[in-house]
């Protein structure tokens, strides 16, 4: 949370060129078919995946729809699909395209892999390239995409002509499914086998989420105590068999970092406890009882590598209101006898932390349980910002980060919550760019250039899931982020809230790489966090866009444009910046709040 507006750094790569490759068409024989599947795209992206794509009605080539896709840093956007052919045979693959900047192409021919391109397109121009498959290759992949922050391209009309292969029959719908081990985030599946299948779909409440070559299967990511619904299909070259029947499991209560003593669905805020701004100082003490959870805002370092975090309340000077450091501890006391929690907040805008040594870490932890143990507080809020997380280029996997600074915060974080124990309130309050923006870039990148702090909360949210009581992202001050459904989420209505939720509750593929996904956090973890009024940030939302986020989430209902991939009625809450604006502006973001859940 910042004590003024900060607009974040965009995210940047380099753009990269290569040769044209370029090919001689040769026509398509008499028995020869399109083998192409939904190539004017009239049925959406079936039969294509897709990066930053969907479908328009204008402008279109042939019938009434056509791709759009849009490259963006490290991603050209890419839509390919993979297609049965015919050893050693001939295939024309055509296309037309507008923009600048586009490609067609196919690999894993089994001789030369082509593609053609053009420079620039302003209105349908076609594409064609030719190729001969290898003599033992039965599946070649097809592709357009754009070149890097080069703006929208179109396609359609996509053909691919040559001999199809010879016909077949999917495989019969696989039997015996049944569950063989549940823990509180994974369910373990196996089943019996199918002639003639090549691999094995697995569903979960209807989506596939896994593709496998054998009987079995681990289904993780999920959450404790719930209820989920599996099924598997059967696949091979003639396509996919019906689903199997439907067998029900329920995760086992996890660990986790338990609720921290909150009621089912909380309010959070931020009070400014070390400084003043514009919208005054408020006393503890007169902090409606409406708020659960309060963090102190904030602890800063007394360098930024240092690791020793002083907490500073507001001098007279500054804050002619503030009271007295016996009644501070006092309404410390009093908050937490009605129930609530207090935390101290590290970081915000001026107070970047960058643990950069073991030494710095260790001094963390004791300079933050001296501040836990002066004022006897519930817990800790890391809400780091600025540089204090940064990737090394050799950091690539969230799951093993490697970076020092992002190695000892998570080291430092265990070891505060093992000294105070379960009952310790562990929350993080990262901004969209360090967490929802990781589902497309991630670290420097593949190539370099990328902003190295891009989803570097990451690894510091996965590793401390299980010790974790709240996340609740800044969705504001924020750029436009892609969703789920891989379209570009802007700030200032219930959309972009429910999109960057939605993420956190189902989980998603990190810098694109399906195989690679980040688990989702159970609801009981996650609030939402928002501007208090048009002044505390960008990105403020009315009453009646926060009630259809809620409704969205919890009930399904009210929702817009964004589908979301569940219902959780167990969301825990509101979190907002800050309570001290939400007064200023006549408690209305309180008043949302207990109008909603009561």
């Amino acid at each position: 949370m910042d004590r003024t507006r900060p607009v974040l750094a965009l995210l940047t790569a380099a753009a990269l060129a290569v040769p044209a490759l370029t090919a001689l068409s040769s026509p398509a024989r008499a028995a020869d078919a399109d083998l192409a599947r939904n190539g004017g795209f009239e049925a959406g992206l079936d039969g294509w995946t897709c990066t930053a794509a969907r479908t328009v009605t204008s402008p279109v080539r042939t019938g009434g729809s056509a791709l759009q896709a849009t490259p963006a840093g490290s991603d050209h956007a890419q839509c390919s699909q993979t297609v049965t052919v015919q050893p050693d045979s001939p295939y024309t693959l055509s296309g037309y395209v507008r923009g600048s900047y586009v490609y067609l192409g196919a690999s894993g021919t089994g001789t030369t892999d082509v593609s053609t391109w053009t420079q620039s397109a302003p209105d349908w121009q076609r594409l064609t390239t030719t190729f001969r498959t290898g003599a033992s290759t039965t599946r070649v992949t097809i592709y357009t995409h754009g070149w890097y922050g080069t703006g929208a391209y179109h396609a359609d009309d996509v053909t691919l002509i040559g001999p199809g292969a010879p016909a077949g029959q999917p495989p019969a719908a696989p039997a015996g499914l049944r569950t063989t081990a549940v823990t509180s985030s994974g369910v373990a599946l196996s089943w019996s086998a199918v002639s003639g299948a090549t691999g094995y779909a697995v569903y979960r409440d209807g989506v596939k989420v896994q593709t496998v070559g054998g009987t079995s299967a681990t289904v993780t990511g999920l959450s404790a105590s719930t209820a989920y619904s599996f099924q598997v299909t059967a696949v091979n070259d003639a396509g996919e068999s019906a689903k199997s029947a439907a067998v029900t499991a329920t995760t086992t209560a996890g660990p986790g970092g338990g609720s921290g003593g909150l009621p089912a669905h909380a309010l959070i805020g931020y009070l400014h406890a070390s400084f003043a701004n514009g919208s005054g100082y408020t006393r503890l003490a007169d902090v409606p009882d409406s708020w659960d959870v309060i963090d102190l805002a904030f602890g800063e370092p007394t360098s930024i590598t240092s690791g020793d975090i002083r907490f500073t309340r507001c001098p007279v000077t500054e804050c002619p209101n503030v009271e007295s450091d016996a009644d501070f501890k006092a309404a410390i006391k009093a908050k937490q006898a009605a129930g609530k929690k207090v935390l101290i907040s590290i970081g915000g805008q001026n107070g970047q932390v960058q643990l950069t040594t073991t030494a710095a870490r260790d001094t963390f932890v004791s300079s933050v349980s001296k501040i836990i143990d002066q004022y006897g507080l519930d817990g800790l809020d890391i809400d780091f910002e600025g540089h204090s997380l940064s990737l090394n280029a050799d950091d690539t996997d969230f799951k093993n980060p490697r970076t020092p600074v992002i190695v000892n915060l998570i080291s430092a974080l265990k070891t505060l919550k093992a000294k105070y124990g379960s009952a310790f309130v562990l929350s993080m309050a990262p901004e969209t760019f360090f967490v929802q923006m990781g589902h497309q870039y991630y670290g420097t990148g593949q190539w370099g250039g990328q902003d190295p702090r891009c989803g570097a909360y990451l690894p510091v949210i996965h590793a401390l899931r299980d010790d974790l009581t709240l996340l609740h992202v800044q969705d504001y001050n924020s750029g436009p982020i892609m969703g789920l459904d891989h379209q570009y989420h802007s700030m200032g209505g219930a959309d972009f809230h429910i999109a960057m939720t939605d993420m956190l509750l189902t989980g998603f593929p990190v810098a694109g790489n399906a195989a690679d996904v980040f688990p989702p956090l159970r609801p009981d973890q996650v609030a939402i966090g928002m501007p208090a009024s048009v002044n505390a940030g960008n990105g403020h939302v009315a009453p009646a866009e926060v009630t259809k986020t809620l409704d969205c989430l919890t009930k399904k209902t009210n929702c817009g444009s964004y589908a979301t991939h569940g219902t959780w009625p167990a969301l825990r809450g509101l979190m907002t910046w800050s309570v001290n604006w939400d007064r200023f502006a006549g408690w209305e973001f309180q008043r949302t709040f207990d109008g909603y859940f009561g």
